[in-house]
Protein backbone atom coordinates (compact mmCIF):
# COMPACT_ATOMS: atom_id res chain seq x y z
CA UNK A 1 0.00 0.00 0.00
CA UNK A 2 1.40 3.44 -0.89
CA UNK A 3 2.32 5.87 1.86
CA UNK A 4 -0.44 7.73 3.67
CA UNK A 5 0.67 11.10 2.28
CA UNK A 6 -0.05 10.08 -1.31
CA UNK A 7 3.53 10.83 -2.40
CA UNK A 8 3.89 7.46 -4.13
CA UNK A 9 1.11 8.34 -6.59
CA UNK A 10 2.16 9.75 -9.95
CA UNK A 11 0.03 12.49 -11.47
CA UNK A 12 -0.67 13.00 -15.15
CA UNK A 13 -3.27 14.45 -17.51
CA UNK A 14 -5.64 11.91 -19.06
CA UNK A 15 -5.73 11.02 -22.73
CA UNK A 16 -8.59 9.54 -24.77
CA UNK A 17 -7.39 5.99 -24.10
CA UNK A 18 -8.05 6.53 -20.37
CA UNK A 19 -11.83 6.91 -20.79
CA UNK A 20 -12.73 3.31 -19.89
CA UNK A 21 -10.55 3.33 -16.76
CA UNK A 22 -12.03 6.71 -15.75
CA UNK A 23 -15.56 5.34 -16.15
CA UNK A 24 -14.73 2.20 -14.15
CA UNK A 25 -13.13 4.15 -11.29
CA UNK A 26 -16.01 6.63 -11.20
CA UNK A 27 -18.58 3.83 -11.02
CA UNK A 28 -16.66 2.14 -8.22
CA UNK A 29 -16.17 5.35 -6.25
CA UNK A 30 -19.80 6.48 -6.53
CA UNK A 31 -21.42 3.07 -5.93
CA UNK A 32 -21.71 3.78 -2.20
CA UNK A 33 -24.01 6.74 -2.96
CA UNK A 34 -26.60 4.75 -4.93
CA UNK A 35 -28.45 3.52 -1.79
CA UNK A 36 -28.24 7.01 -0.26
CA UNK A 37 -29.65 8.79 -3.33
CA UNK A 38 -31.93 5.99 -4.49
CA UNK A 39 -30.45 6.28 -7.98
CA UNK A 40 -27.10 6.47 -9.73
CA UNK A 41 -25.33 9.79 -9.12
CA UNK A 42 -24.81 11.83 -12.29
CA UNK A 43 -21.09 10.96 -12.68
CA UNK A 44 -22.13 7.32 -13.13
CA UNK A 45 -24.23 8.30 -16.18
CA UNK A 46 -21.56 10.21 -18.13
CA UNK A 47 -20.13 9.26 -21.53
CA UNK A 48 -16.47 9.44 -20.56
CA UNK A 49 -15.25 9.05 -24.14
CA UNK A 50 -16.88 12.44 -24.81
CA UNK A 51 -15.98 13.92 -21.41
CA UNK A 52 -12.26 13.23 -21.85
CA UNK A 53 -12.38 15.17 -25.12
CA UNK A 54 -14.33 18.08 -23.58
CA UNK A 55 -12.75 18.46 -20.11
CA UNK A 56 -9.42 18.14 -18.39
CA UNK A 57 -8.89 15.04 -16.25
CA UNK A 58 -5.94 14.83 -13.89
CA UNK A 59 -5.18 11.30 -12.76
CA UNK A 60 -3.29 9.82 -9.83
CA UNK A 61 -1.78 6.40 -10.45
CA UNK A 62 -0.12 3.80 -8.26
CA UNK A 63 3.53 2.93 -8.95
CA UNK A 64 2.34 0.00 -11.09
CA UNK A 65 0.14 2.31 -13.21
CA UNK A 66 -3.29 1.52 -11.76
CA UNK A 67 -5.72 4.42 -11.64
CA UNK A 68 -6.33 5.48 -8.01
CA UNK A 69 -8.05 8.87 -8.25
CA UNK A 70 -9.13 11.55 -10.67
CA UNK A 71 -10.43 15.08 -10.91
CA UNK A 72 -12.34 16.47 -13.88
CA UNK A 73 -12.31 20.24 -14.45
CA UNK A 74 -13.44 22.79 -17.00
CA UNK A 75 -13.37 26.60 -17.07
CA UNK A 76 -16.75 28.15 -16.30
CA UNK A 77 -16.81 31.92 -16.53
CA UNK A 78 -14.29 33.34 -14.06
CA UNK A 79 -14.09 30.08 -12.09
CA UNK A 80 -12.83 26.55 -12.64
CA UNK A 81 -15.68 24.07 -12.32
CA UNK A 82 -14.73 20.85 -10.56
CA UNK A 83 -17.05 18.47 -12.38
CA UNK A 84 -15.99 15.25 -10.68
CA UNK A 85 -13.61 14.05 -8.00
CA UNK A 86 -13.39 10.29 -7.56
CA UNK A 87 -11.07 8.10 -5.50
CA UNK A 88 -11.04 4.33 -5.78
CA UNK A 89 -12.42 2.98 -2.47
CA UNK A 90 -9.20 1.07 -1.72
CA UNK A 91 -7.33 4.40 -1.72
CA UNK A 92 -9.83 6.59 0.11
CA UNK A 93 -8.56 8.21 3.29
CA UNK A 94 -5.04 8.79 1.93
CA UNK A 95 -5.62 12.44 1.03
CA UNK A 96 -5.75 11.86 -2.72
CA UNK A 97 -9.02 13.74 -3.17
CA UNK A 98 -7.69 16.68 -1.17
CA UNK A 99 -4.48 16.64 -3.22
CA UNK A 100 -6.52 16.81 -6.43
CA UNK A 101 -8.78 19.56 -5.08
CA UNK A 102 -5.71 21.66 -4.26
CA UNK A 103 -4.35 20.89 -7.72
CA UNK A 104 -7.57 22.25 -9.26
CA UNK A 105 -7.13 25.44 -7.25
CA UNK A 106 -3.60 25.74 -8.65
CA UNK A 107 -4.94 25.25 -12.18
CA UNK A 108 -7.48 28.01 -11.57
CA UNK A 109 -4.77 30.35 -10.33
CA UNK A 110 -2.50 29.57 -13.31
CA UNK A 111 -5.41 30.36 -15.65
CA UNK A 112 -6.06 33.70 -13.93
CA UNK A 113 -9.48 32.61 -12.67
CA UNK A 114 -11.05 33.93 -9.47
CA UNK A 115 -11.70 30.57 -7.83
CA UNK A 116 -13.13 27.10 -8.05
CA UNK A 117 -16.67 25.87 -7.76
CA UNK A 118 -18.42 22.54 -7.55
CA UNK A 119 -21.76 20.98 -6.83
CA UNK A 120 -22.90 17.86 -5.02
CA UNK A 121 -26.08 16.18 -3.90
CA UNK A 122 -27.48 17.48 -0.60
CA UNK A 123 -27.75 13.85 0.56
CA UNK A 124 -23.96 13.47 0.37
CA UNK A 125 -23.30 15.09 3.75
CA UNK A 126 -19.78 13.67 4.05
CA UNK A 127 -18.79 15.36 0.79
CA UNK A 128 -20.29 18.68 1.88
CA UNK A 129 -18.38 18.48 5.17
CA UNK A 130 -15.13 17.71 3.34
CA UNK A 131 -15.59 20.63 0.95
CA UNK A 132 -16.36 22.98 3.86
CA UNK A 133 -13.17 21.79 5.61
CA UNK A 134 -11.25 22.78 2.45
CA UNK A 135 -12.63 26.32 2.54
CA UNK A 136 -15.60 25.95 0.23
CA UNK A 137 -18.72 27.91 1.13
CA UNK A 138 -22.33 27.23 0.32
CA UNK A 139 -23.60 29.34 -2.58
CA UNK A 140 -27.12 27.94 -2.67
CA UNK A 141 -29.22 24.93 -3.45
CA UNK A 142 -31.26 23.98 -6.52
CA UNK A 143 -34.13 21.51 -6.57
CA UNK A 144 -34.42 19.18 -9.54
CA UNK A 145 -37.14 16.72 -10.58
CA UNK A 146 -37.12 13.49 -8.63
CA UNK A 147 -36.33 15.13 -5.31
CA UNK A 148 -32.67 15.81 -6.07
CA UNK A 149 -31.28 18.92 -4.40
CA UNK A 150 -27.97 20.16 -5.77
CA UNK A 151 -25.70 22.02 -3.37
CA UNK A 152 -23.52 24.66 -5.09
CA UNK A 153 -20.25 25.53 -3.38
CA UNK A 154 -17.26 27.70 -4.25
CA UNK A 155 -13.87 28.76 -2.98
CA UNK A 156 -12.31 32.05 -4.05
CA UNK A 157 -8.58 32.04 -4.61
CA UNK A 158 -6.42 34.03 -2.27
CA UNK A 159 -5.19 37.25 -3.90
CA UNK A 160 -1.76 36.83 -5.47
Amino acid sequence: MPSSDGAAFAQRVAVAADAAAIAALTHEAYAKWVPVAGRKPLPMEVDYDAAVRAHRFDLLETPDGALAALIETTPDGDQLLIVNVAVKPAFQGLGLGVRLMRHAESLAAEAGLKGTRLYTNRLFAANIALYRSLGYSLDGEEAFPGGVVRVNMSRPLAPA
